[in-house]
């Protein structure tokens, strides 16, 4: 592939000087790659390898879940700008992290969702977590329970409710991702969040939802379900 380095490039075209003077909406995905990457390879300049990534990845969703060793397999892509990208992604999540502000109110399956929903955006396994909230419904702590296949996961209750205990929660809500993107719950996650609303009965803990998160599409705009909508907590 060839084109203009750029540097040869007429100055509106290039892409610092047209956020410069148009701000950062106004660039493409790939201007904005271009950015991170500066110059590539002899006669292919960086915006032509950021539309190679894209391509490649095919969403920048994709992309942020590249690992260095495959970032490195693009034309152009060292180790250098594999780490410069994966850097990039890591402080967009760590930003959205900062942005939930402290001790989140989590009383909707949507508030849920937002909490966790760029975290898990990267995931490729499934990850069982467990919000643990106080009297007011607000988040004392995520706690990270087990991670499984892209189909199954493993959950005891003992581990779920010792982590509960030991922050002297009031109440929490179960979280898991699926990887494919469809959120609809399987037999599995159902029987899970059967057992764990017993075992919180129990001890006098209660799990107020179960959300699973997944994808949005055409067909499907929100990238989420919530076992309480759908009838299981009754």
């Amino acid at each position: 592939m060839t084109g203009l380095r750029l540097k040869d490039q007429p100055a509106s075209e290039r892409p610092r000087e047209r956020l410069v003077a148009h701000g950062a909406d106004a660039l493409s995905q790939a201007e904005l790659l271009a950015i991170l990457l500066r110059t590539g390879l002899q006669g292919t300049n960086a915006v032509e390898i950021g539309k190679q990534l894209l391509q490649k990845y095919g969403s920048l969703h994709s992309l942020a879940r590249a690992s260095l060793e495959n970032l490195q397999t693009v034309r152009g892509i060292g180790r250098d700008k594999a780490v410069t990208l994966m850097a990039a992604f890591t402080l967009a999540r760590k930003m959205s992290e900062e942005l939930r502000g402290e001790a989140p109110l989590l009383d909707t399956p949507e508030a849920v969702a937002g909490l966790l929903r760029e975290d898990n955006r990267v995931r490729d396994v499934e990850t069982f977590q467990v919000l643990l909230l106080n009297t007011r419904r607000r988040l004392i702590e995520v706690v990270r329970i087990s991670e499984g296949t892209l189909d199954t996961i493993l959950v005891h209750p003992r581990e779920v409710f010792k982590a509960a205990i030991s922050a002297n929660a009031a109440a929490l809500i179960l979280t898991h991702n699926h990887p494919s993107g469809d959120p609809s719950p399987s037999e599995a996650d159902i029987k899970v969040t059967r057992d764990l609303i017993r075992a919180g009965q129990l001890l006098k803990i209660d799990v107020l939802d179960h959300v699973i998160l997944g994808r949005a599409t055409t067909e499907r705009p929100r990238d989420f379900i919530s076992l309480r909508e759908l009838g299981y907590f009754v």
